[in-house]
């Protein structure tokens, strides 16, 4: 694990930021996450014929919601340790967050933006999707390397060992004990769930928001596994963990979706002169 990547000196008239900059993994990961799942999203805009420009702000206004709503079902979850630790509430190097709070957030925003920009909101969902899944893929990596969400004692042979005290003083992770690399577990399960879009995408022409809630079913369903093999304090909700809670929420919830829109025939293609001129 790698908590820390480096550390760049600083010259000494800014003595004020302590003399060296500290990169964090965590931090670069979660910056690289929402870059790469942005980039994917306007690649797919492009592809549907939707407005770039538009959808680059969308995905501005995404990510800043899912900051904020990742931050504040953290704050909700661990209230107590906040209320005695305000300066963590804005710093990433301790945690980024609850994704749950930031998915539903992002969701609440972005369907915001859609009805005011009249984008067409299930095709917009669904352009947004795969990028929500590759973003995470690489999020969950940076928390493996920061020793984040880390997983319960395990005698397994893919069980990881932790050994750097920062982790251990940062967010509690155990060291010197095999736990469950709950991390590469989801970003494992996200790079499959990201497959599976893609390739339900090319077998047949799907119905507009299929893409969207087929992500949201599946990854409540991974989720609410994962969370049995985690080992982080994250708050319990009717006797199951918040995601778990929220997982058996969603994944009904994706199913009555599924089943609604599926009812309204295929999404529109775009034109091939349209797909031109939004791409100029």
């Amino acid at each position: 694990m790698y908590p820390q990547l480096f550390e760049i000196p600083l010259p000494d008239w800014l003595p004020w930021l302590g003399g060296e900059l500290t990169i964090y993994t965590y931090g670069l990961l979660l910056a690289a996450a929402y870059l790469a799942g942005l980039q994917l999203a306007l690649v797919r805009a492009r592809h549907r014929g939707l407005d770039a420009n538009r959808v680059m702000d969308l995905g501005l206004w995404i990510i800043i919601a899912a900051l904020v709503g990742a931050k504040l079902l953290l704050v909700i979850t661990d209230f107590e340790y906040f209320v005695a630790n305000p300066r963590d509430l804005v710093s990433i190097v301790r945690s980024g967050g609850v994704f749950y709070g930031g998915l539903i957030l992002a969701v609440i925003v972005g369907l915001w933006y859609m009805r005011r920009h009249q984008l067409p909101t299930w095709t917009t969902c669904d352009v947004m999707a795969p990028g929500i899944a590759l973003g995470h893929v690489v999020g969950r990596l940076g928390c493996f390397l920061a020793g984040c969400c880390y997983g319960k004692p395990t005698s397994a042979p893919w069980g990881v060992m932790f050994t750097d005290p920062f982790a251990h003083d940062n967010v509690g992770t155990p060291l010197g004990v095999h736990l469950h690399p709950t991390q590469l577990y989801e970003a494992g399960a996200e790079l499959i769930i990201l497959v599976v879009l893609l390739a339900t995408e090319r077998r047949r022409r799907p119905f507009a928001g299929r893409t969207f809630w087929l992500y949201m079913l599946l990854y409540g369903v991974s989720r609410f596994i994962i969370e049995f093999f985690r080992g982080d304090p994250r708050g319990m909700v009717a006797g199951l963990s918040t995601s778990q809670f929220i997982s058996v929420i969603l994944v009904p919830l994706s199913v009555v979706m599924l089943v609604r829109l599926s009812r309204r025939g295929p999404a529109p293609q775009p034109s091939r002169r349209r797909t031109q001129a939004k791409a100029a």
